[in-house]
Parts: structure tokens; C-alpha cells; sequence
């Protein structure tokens, strides 16, 4: 996973009034938790960017006012009309407590079915998966070259040795669908048997 560096600093207010002044200095309230005791603290808007508008999972080095951990971002919340990021949620994170987190899928190699005139379709964008945070990868690569016209890869048949997937056995996450051309030279070939 990729690290990303955030200093934080301390909120001594909280509540309505105090969270609103946060804002309105180009800062996010965030919270920390998962460890001890729950850490309130700001970020700084724009510091928070690359972190927040970016499709990779970090591990972030939070950095408090001198007090440092590892954790990972667990939930953000936008406002619904400027779309400006109103709070975010981190998880501190150890070497040996598994957690769980969204990680992106890659597909890779040319299947057979787009071969035959089928279309590739990602159908799950990111995997939901536990495990310890040191083995989780960047990205999940699953590779298509063997995926036939109007077949699927779901989850049930992905194998994973450091942390498991915790989305429905039966959901697809790739697969080739038929496209008119194709169901048009499938009935071609079918009528001059």
C-alpha cells in the first residue's frame, strides 16, 4: 500500500460552533479511532486532496501535534450541494490487528471473448477485503485472458493468500458480454449448420 504523510492539529472546542470555525478556516475535523481513546483533531483542506480525490488506498502517518501512528481513512462525509469535504473518520491501525478495507481492482490481459467480439466489463470497481494492513497490495490484478464470450469471474473464485474477500461469493466482478455483432455472428454460424 502507499504511505501518505498528514500533520493534524489538536481541536480543543467540539461541538456545532467550534466545527463550523474549523471550516471556515479551510480545515477538516477529523476523528481518530481505534486506539485508547478517540483523538479529535483538523487537517488542513488542501492537504487532504491527494488523499481523499485519488482512486489508491493509503496507509496515512498521522501526525498530531507531535504524537505519530499509523492509520487509514475508514469514512468521509461531503456536503450535499458544495460537495466540500465536511468530516472524515481514521482508523489507527497496528502490524497485527486485521482490518477492513476497500481496495481497487485491475484486470489484465486480452480475454478470449473480446477476441470474438464481446465487450470486457468491470462490474465491481473495489473489492471489500480483511486482513492485516501490511499485506494488503495496491491494487487487486485479476487477469481476463482466459474469459470466454458471455462469461463471468465472480468473487467466489478469487484466492488470495494474505487477506480474504469479504464480498457475496456469487457477485461478478468482470465479465464478457455479448454485443449485437457477435449475437449476429453467432446466429450466422448457427443457421448454415
Amino acid at each position: 500500500m502507499k504511505v501518505y504523510d498528514l500533520k493534524g492539529s489538536l481541536r480543543k472546542e467540539l461541538g456545532k460552533k467550534a466545527t463550523k470555525a474549523t471550516r471556515a478556516d479551510e480545515s477538516v475535523p477529523c476523528v481518530l479511532y481505534g486506539g485508547a481513546e478517540n483523538v479529535h483533531f483538523s487537517a488542513l483542506a488542501a492537504d487532504l486532496r491527494k488523499l481523499i480525490y485519488s482512486p489508491d488506498v493509503f496507509v496515512v502517518n498521522l501526525d498530531v501535534e507531535g504524537k505519530t501512528c499509523k492509520a487509514i481513512m475508514k469514512d468521509l462525509q461531503f456536503h450535499p450541494v458544495s460537495d466540500k469535504v465536511l468530516h472524515i473518520d481514521f482508523l489507527e491501525v497496528t502490524e497485527n490487528k486485521p482490518v477492513v478495507v476497500e481496495i481497487p481492482v485491475q484486470l489484465t490481459g486480452l480475454a478470449e471473448g473480446v477476441k470474438a467480439g464481446g465487450k470486457l466489463a468491470l462490474e465491481m470497481r473495489k473489492l471489500r477485503v480483511k486482513g492485516l494492513y501490511a499485506n494488503f497490495p495496491e491494487k487487486i490484478i485479476i487477469d481476463v485472458t482466459n474469459l470466454g464470450l458471455g462469461k463471468t469471474i465472480q468473487v467466489g473464485a478469487l484466492k488470495f493468500d494474505n487477506f480474504d474477500i469479504l464480498n457475496a461469493k456469487n457477485a461478478v466482478v468482470a465479465q464478457v458480454k455479448l454485443t449485437r455483432a457477435a449475437r449476429g455472428a453467432a446466429a450466422a454460424a448457427a443457421s448454415k449448420k
